[in-house]
């Protein structure tokens, strides 16, 4: 009588009855699909290299940024325009990768309570933006949008731009050592305020 054939090595039954096992393949599956994934951007130029006319931001205009994100605005608007022609005739060209290279990280996003803010700059004024954080419901009665009033009398604190700047720098942004030395006196008097609406103003300019 014949011997009935061994099992192999890794069968189905000793994968699915060892919890430790299963877990280092499905991490090593996902590693592996991610890396396929994620390193050809790396050597793509259109997500590497920088669209004409896109500029690493400005001090009061990386001081707003951050406040944007500390304030969580990218929780109900997104900054990305799909390729899609109801997308365009609303927000004007679809995003490209080339927009974001300063960015770290991007402000992509996927949520969209309120309008996509890619292509906001120079669509409205100043004093439109002042008034909207201000009270939302003053320009928009629909709106749904938290106030923000204490931006306007919040000093920006200088002292971190530095910091900040030489940081994105090692990040690969072209910031020079007089634009980070100039920081602090760039946002002198300014308000959180100012700030948030210069990165407001800036956005989505290079590509019309």
């Amino acid at each position: 009588m014949s011997e009935a054939p061994s099992k192999p090595g890794f069968s189905h039954e000793k994968i699915e009855t060892h919890n430790f096992l299963m877990i280092v393949l499905i991490l090593l599956v996902v590693a592996v699909g991610g890396l396929v994934e994620i390193v050809p951007l790396f050597f793509q130029k259109s997500t590497t290299q920088v669209v004409e006319g896109v500029k690493p931001y400005t001090a009061l205009q990386l001081a707003g940024r951050d406040i944007y994100l500390r304030e969580g605005c990218y929780n109900c608007h997104s900054q990305m325009i799909r390729p899609f022609r109801a997308e365009t005739l609303r927000y004007g060209h679809y995003s490209v990768a080339g927009e974001f290279v300063y960015d770290h990280p991007f402000q992509w996003g996927s949520k969209r309570t309120g309008p996509d803010l890619h292509r906001v700059g120079g669509k409205y004024s100043d004093e439109w933006h002042r008034i909207h954080l201000i009270n939302p419901r003053d320009l928009v009665p629909e709106s749904n949008m938290p106030a923000y009033p204490w931006l306007e009398k919040t000093p920006i604190d200088a002292d971190t731009l530095a910091p900040r700047m030489r940081a994105l720098r090692v990040a690969g942004v072209p910031y020079t050592e007089a634009e980070i030395a100039q920081a602090h006196e760039a946002v002198k008097g300014k308000t959180e305020m100012d700030a948030l609406i210069a990165y407001l103003q800036g956005m989505g300019l290079a590509l019309k």
